[in-house]
């Protein structure tokens, strides 16, 4: 067997950069507010690569996921006049285009929110358009959260991309042609070999986590009816699926306002340092400065990150290792 790792051949092109190009259900929506569309659809992309999301020349959105009817590609741009023009296709196609005003952040409260910090206040000014997507999908965001644990970005957005290009199917519709996959249903996780973990960059820990959470996936997609809070619950009851994990999939399954992710490595001292110059934040410091965010501290740290003011870096990043050569 070939030492490589690499997905299978694909002739790779352009998304369309127009409008729709027909062949596939199509739903216009006008949404009461500006829609931001990069903006909102943005934290379901995994780095630049990422198979499953895509950003035509023109702003479009691409995106495919596995619905609870089958796979499905969904492309979103902006209309005119103040509308959005979806068009989508697969089995899931109806299901994703019944769940494009949610995915623009339909059920989301921002004027629930209340500025407590000058940067706060101006970053939510500049960035207006700023709403919590909510996909209604699980272990889309569960996996790949899992594979961001303890590790550096590239390194997890590279696990992803290979992973999903290997197990996952091609895309519906013109997007397959352009390199785009479904991610893997769960029984094609739970049968990953341990070798292709490895070459993928993916520790037995983390490996193991998603094989558990893939075998009780059904129960873990039930919990989009659930609160945030009881969400969390139920997917931390799955070994190696903890409160930061937890935290990260649930802002976007649910658009929890409230999901404030605990336990990374760079958050709390980004807060620290832009509300109160302390570059060396933990958790609790994070968590008594966005004390008065109760009920919306996901926001409020969304809105800090955008401000941009991040602490100068003191040491190297965190090394990458090849566990393909471990």
């Amino acid at each position: 067997m070939s030492g490589r790792f690499a997905p299978p051949a694909h002739p790779v092109r352009r998304l369309p950069a127009q409008g729709p190009r027909g062949g596939g259900a199509v739903r216009r929506w006008t949404p009461p507010w500006p829609v931001d569309l990069g903006l909102v659809l943005g934290v379901l992309r995994r780095g630049p690569a990422d198979p499953t999301y895509r950003t035509a020349s023109d702003g479009a959105v691409w995106r495919t996921a596995r619905t609870p009817a089958g796979p499905g590609t969904l492309c979103v741009r902006s209309g005119g006049a103040g509308d959005v023009v979806a068009e989508a296709w697969g089995d899931g196609a109806e299901w994703l285009l019944d769940a494009l005003p949610g995915l623009l952040g339909a059920a989301d409260e921002p004027d629930a929110f209340t500025p407590r910090h000058r940067l706060v206040a101006y970053s939510r000014h500049r960035r207006p358009g700023l709403r919590l997507t909510r996909t209604g999908l699980v272990m889309e965001s569960l996996i790949p959260s899992v594979l961001e644990q303890k590790v550096t970005t590239d390194e997890a957005y590279r696990a992803w991309r290979l992973l999903v290009r290997r197990y996952g199917e091609p895309a519906p519709g013109p997007a397959a042609g352009a390199g785009m996959y479904v991610l893997p249903e769960p029984r094609a996780w739970a049968l990953v070999p341990s070798w292709e973990w490895h070459r993928a960059g993916v520790d037995d820990k983390r490996a193991a986590t998603i094989v558990r959470a893939a075998r009780v996936a059904r129960r873990l997609e039930e919990a989009v009816a659930m609160e945030p809070e009881a969400a969390m619950a139920r997917l931390e009851l799955v070994p190696g699926v903890g409160p930061w994990t937890s935290a990260e999939t649930v802002q976007r399954s649910h658009g929890a306002p409230d999901a404030l992710t605990l336990g990374d490595l760079h958050l709390p001292r980004i807060v620290g340092y832009a509300l109160a110059g302390d570059r060396d934040a933990d958790d609790a410091t994070m968590l008594e400065l966005l004390a008065p965010y109760a009920g919306q501290r996901h926001r409020a740290a969304r809105y800090v990150l955008l401000g941009g003011r991040i602490p100068p870096r003191r040491k190297p990043k965190m090394p990458k290792v090849d566990i393909g050569l471990l």
